[in-house]
């Protein structure tokens, strides 16, 4: 069984190693993408352009139902509030 010190000069050189590993990897993985991008004369636009069915941030969403006794409203996204779980939801509609 390896010692505590043994054990930590062993992390320390396969930290060493992996850090190699990622960095080569890395320069590998750049080097066939700039190969790629030449090949087809991509640009940035091609590889980051956003589509124009993709998500954006719309803000707040409107009540949909609220609660007639506190006022209370709820969007109808995420978990249910209890004053109108296990009921008609559409006696709290806006």
């Amino acid at each position: 069984m390896s010692s505590y010190k043994e054990l930590l000069a062993q992390r320390e050189l396969l930290d060493k190693q992996i850090k190699e590993a990622v960095m080569r990897e890395k320069a590998d993985g750049i080097a066939k993408a700039k190969l790629i991008i030449e090949q087809y004369d991509l640009t940035a636009s091609d590889l980051f352009s956003r589509k124009a069915g993709a998500r954006s941030s719309t803000g707040k969403v409107a009540p949909k139902y609220r609660n007639p006794s506190t006022g209370d409203t709820w969007t109808g996204r995420g978990k249910a509030p209890k004053w109108i779980e296990g009921r008609d939801r559409n006696n709290f509609l806006i």
